[in-house]
């Protein structure tokens, strides 16, 4: 306990104690809160950006040239454009497209799930194949292994089933069983595979070493522990990469026009040909339904990444018409309060 000493008078000729200054009285709040003044050491000046400003008047420069040159140049033919553009020929090439995409993707997919799975084996033949085919038709274009396979009646007239090194009991004609559309998914799907195998792997590689850890203390088999724990896991990693990669899918069937099939672009080649004049329309036919194609996986990829980052992220990221919605609330809040302080 303290005890209160008590302080001598002061004497008529000392000089009164030094105390320090008052503190300066704060601005009340609701002052400028209610747009009174503000002394000038207290305000906020913003941040300037004049070099943002310029980027963004020189891009939207460049944008305004480039849509009034599209607008205004006659040599683009819109109105032939809208001619072709839902022409029976053009939307049956579209169809086509359409079928050597999703066979594509489904077969590259599994084979990329084998190739995965023997890469992770512990056997090295599994290992050394599965490596193997990977360098390989991740080496070669698509474009060469399409027109081999196109040509492959060459090397193999027919295709037979038996015994291995011996006799065969059921044989296959190669002319009739490799028709173009055949050709163009099985080397779009080889093709696919080599890529969708790395893509699986990294997947699986991502999942924690501890799950391995606790299905090996478990007793797991190694064919369980993959299929019910540690492929499900991969999936939130396999599938947005995967999503991306049938971008690339789409495109990569304009190729098989080079095979015989008439597909989206097979049928823009042929009828540039026969109508020369129309050749510039027509492509800008294909440029247009190959952006809706990708534009339609991008939004599918959107939807599908935010659905498996629910277990990743806090939150999930907004849809865009969630953000539109907030960006209206927002708007419509700071209009309200400009409103009130004119007012006021």
């Amino acid at each position: 306990m303290s005890e209160h000493l008590p302080t001598a008078p002061a004497e008529p000729g000392d000089a009164p104690p030094a105390y320090p200054p008052p503190p300066p009285e704060p601005v009340p709040h609701s002052t400028a809160a209610a747009g009174g003044p503000v002394p000038a050491d207290q305000r906020v000046v913003p941040l300037r950006h004049p070099w943002r400003w310029a980027a963004t008047l020189a891009v939207l420069v460049v944008v305004a040239q480039v849509i009034h040159g599209l607008a205004t140049n006659r040599f683009y033919q819109w109105d032939r454009f809208g001619y072709w553009f839902l022409r029976p020929a053009i939307l049956h090439g579209l169809v086509i497209t359409l079928q050597v995409t999703a066979w594509s993707a489904v077969f590259g997919l599994l084979g990329g799930i084998v190739l995965a799975a023997a890469r992770l084996s512990r056997s090295p033949v599994l290992r050394a194949v599965s490596w193997v085919y990977v360098w390989l038709f991740r080496s070669v274009p698509l474009i060469v292994v399409l027109l081999f396979l196109y040509n492959f009646q060459a090397l193999y007239a027919t295709l037979s089933l038996g015994v291995p090194f011996g006799p065969g009991f059921v044989h296959f004609g190669e002319t009739k069983l490799a028709t173009e559309t055949v050709v163009a998914v099985v080397g779009i799907s080889l093709n696919e595979a080599a890529y969708a195998a790395e893509v699986v792997r990294a997947g699986v590689l991502s999942v924690d070493q501890g799950q391995h850890e606790a299905a090996a203390a478990l007793g797991l088999p190694r064919g369980y522990e993959f299929t019910r724990i540690v492929f499900p896991q991969a999936l939130r990693a396999i599938v947005p990469s995967y999503v991306n990669q049938l971008i690339g899918l789409i495109k990569s069937t304009s190729l098989v026009f080079y095979v015989s099939l008439l597909d989206l672009f097979g049928r823009v080649q042929t009828l540039g040909s026969t109508y020369p004049s129309d050749i510039v329309p027509l492509l800008l036919v294909a440029t247009v339904w190959y952006l809706i194609l990708t534009s339609v996986v991008s939004v599918a990829q959107f939807y599908v990444e935010r659905y498996f980052s629910r277990g990743a992220l806090r939150t999930v990221p907004p849809t865009p018409l969630q953000r539109l919605r907030a960006a209206v609330r927002e708007a419509r809040v700071r209009l309200a309060a400009q409103t009130a302080g004119v007012a006021r």
